[in-house]
């Protein structure tokens, strides 16, 4: 079953996003709080959303999906970019994953937005294949760019 989250899914929230740091080899960069989370999500003008993916049989949660709205200007429309998605490894295969995908290309479908976008490592052949299979294609030819910490302390002029 796949829900909108709500605001007492936050701790439930955290931990997930601190299982996938830890999934993704980089447990040390997860530093969000929950007070961050519940503002952001459940604030008075939220700009992120979550969904909840729950176990049929018992409602535990197993997975999550983060995602806020992107925009293309060549298409003229607002499209989904998908910033987080995980699945805890004893519900994998249960079709969690998918169910999350699925409800966030109906989302986007519904409210005629152009895309789905988001990134993956490149290691991660598993799930690599998973986005292939339902359709998704890489966008080679392009290289995902950040500035943080210190360098972006320093463009931004502190």
């Amino acid at each position: 079953m796949i829900r909108t989250a709500v605001v007492t899914d936050v701790p439930v929230i955290l931990a997930l996003i601190r299982e996938l740091a830890e999934y993704e080899k980089a447990p040390h960069e997860a530093v969000a709080t929950e007070e961050q989370l519940r503002d952001t999500l459940f604030g008075a003008d939220p700009a992120v959303f979550a969904l909840i993916a729950e176990d049929d049989a018992t409602g535990e949660p197993v997975g999550f999906a983060v995602w806020f709205l992107n925009f293309s200007t060549w298409r003229g429309t607002h499209g989904i970019y998908l910033e987080d998605l995980y699945v805890r490894p004893q519900a994998r295969g249960g079709g969690h994953g998918k169910a999350l995908l699925l409800e966030l290309a109906r989302i986007a479908v519904e409210r005629g937005y152009a895309r789905m976008e988001w990134s993956v490592l490149d290691w991660n052949a598993p799930s690599i294949n998973f986005y292939k299979s339902l359709g998704a294609v890489p966008m080679d030819g392009w290289s995902v760019y950040r500035l943080a910490g210190e360098a972006l302390a320093a463009a931004g002029g502190r």
